[in-house]
């Protein structure tokens, strides 16, 4: 059996050259197949709930809308806290096994949905998969990856969630205008990956060794609430769900922003650009994760996220309160999604960086996904707020302020950059 100092310090051989980019391509192609699945439902929801319900309705739509996506959410949640503590127990690469059909299979089924219920039972299945699938991922490429560039490999493979956003803006500028049922059609075709995943990736030498009971075996999901665990825990709570909150909640509002701004005759118009949108807010938050990347390395983990809440909550503020045309909208997307996608950089080094090996799955699952759990407030709430306040651009001001949560947090946490991984 490998001892746990024997993997920390192991040379980069060959072979663990090899193990490594296989497990950094496959956790990229999952996280942004994730992603795809995960937005597909945001770019169709004006279309397919107004279907399904009958009515167009901006609030109408927004409530049932909100209301689907925050069961999904809430789902997303409670299947990546499982599938964490199961990444722990049965491995990395087996996991995203699971968790990539889960999603793909249930994506491509919602396209069958003959009332909202059904859509929302759907979407809630296909986000269980979608939560669980980011501990694994994560996981395999910190664990596989040499300490020195681990950070640079695993914001590089949050950053393929760009990609999936992108992904899901092309599907639907591409088949759309076919349908909504056929753009979560195309959400099932991920499911291939797991054949790659399941013959080519084996698990990280590192997590077999954590599991020697020699050097303490597998823990309890409790285990991360033990003393001088317990306030990382809750500090990376609620960092990651102030944040998700804020950008989720409203990122949810854009595409009833859209067919606002595009009039009542707008239909086709606001299909097109609801795509155009999320490409552009994409390709912004690709060169935001880039400057991430080197902001981490320069600044710390903490100052990175305090710069990109910032960063959130002033063009969340711009976009639904000074922007009154399509074109400019579309022109200032880049900039929203530099911060609004790219500013999520920070959660991929810094979370695997606060457990150790034997609980790192659990620990970075609990918190990235109880704060997806709570971000279902998010798109709830949105929906929520247009109903009752009759405002889109009001509803977009008051969730901008679950940014402030997070701008407090981040500093109660512990500052890990230059850290070994810990085993």
């Amino acid at each position: 059996m490998i001892a746990l100092g024997q993997v920390a310090s192991q040379p980069r051989t060959e072979r663990a050259s090899r193990i490594a980019w296989l497990s950094f391509l496959s956790a990229c192609l999952a996280w942004m197949f994730d992603a795809m699945d995960l937005t597909i439902f945001t770019l169709v929801l004006f279309p397919s709930v107004s279907e399904l319900i009958g009515s167009a309705d901006p609030g109408s739509v927004a409530s049932t809308g909100g209301l689907i996506l925050a069961c999904k959410l809430l789902a997303w949640g409670a299947g990546g806290i499982t599938f964490g503590v199961l990444t722990d127990r049965i491995g990395r690469a087996r996991t995203m096994v699971i968790t990539v059909l889960i999603y793909s299979v249930f994506t491509g089924l919602s396209g069958f949905a003959q009332t909202w219920w059904q859509l929302l039972v759907l979407q809630a299945v296909a986000g269980i998969g979608i939560g669980g699938e980011w501990a694994a991922g994560a996981a395999l490429v910190a664990e596989t990856w040499p300490e020195q560039s681990r950070p640079r490999a695993l914001i590089a493979m949050q950053m393929s969630f760009a990609g999936g956003f992108f992904l899901a803006g092309l599907l639907n500028v591409l088949i759309g205008p076919l349908g909504w049922r056929w753009v979560f059609a195309g959400g099932a075709v991920p499911a291939i990956l797991a054949l790659f995943i399941r013959s080519l990736v084996p698990e990280p030498s590192r997590w077999v060794a954590a599991r020697d009971p020699a050097h303490g075996g597998a823990r309890t999901f409790l285990a991360i609430f033990a003393p001088g665990l317990r306030r990382r825990t809750l500090v990376a709570v609620l960092c990651t769900a102030s944040m998700m909150i804020g950008a989720w909640g409203t990122t949810t509002l854009l595409p009833t922003w859209i067919h606002q701004l595009a009039g009542p005759n707008g239909g086709t118009l606001a299909v097109e650009a609801t795509g155009k949108c999320f490409m552009l807010a994409n390709a912004g938050g690709v060169v935001g994760f880039l400057a991430m990347m080197w902001l981490n390395g320069w600044a710390g983990r903490r100052w990175s996220y305090f710069t990109a809440v910032l960063g959130c909550t002033a063009t969340a503020l711009f976009a639904f309160t000074q922007i009154e045309t399509l074109d400019a909208l579309l022109r200032f997307m880049p900039l929203y999604g530099f911060f609004a996608i790219g500013g999520f950089a920070t959660f991929a080094a810094y979370l695997p960086e606060l457990f150790p090996t034997r609980i790192r799955g659990t620990g970075q699952g609990f918190c990235w996904n109880a704060g997806r759990a709570l971000t279902a407030l998010g798109p709830l709430t949105s929906g929520m707020l247009v109903d009752l306040v009759g405002s889109v651009p009001l509803a977009a001001v008051l969730l901008t302020a679950s940014y402030g949560i997070g701008l407090v947090a981040i500093w109660f946490g512990p500052e890990t950059r230059g850290a070994s991984l810990q085993d």
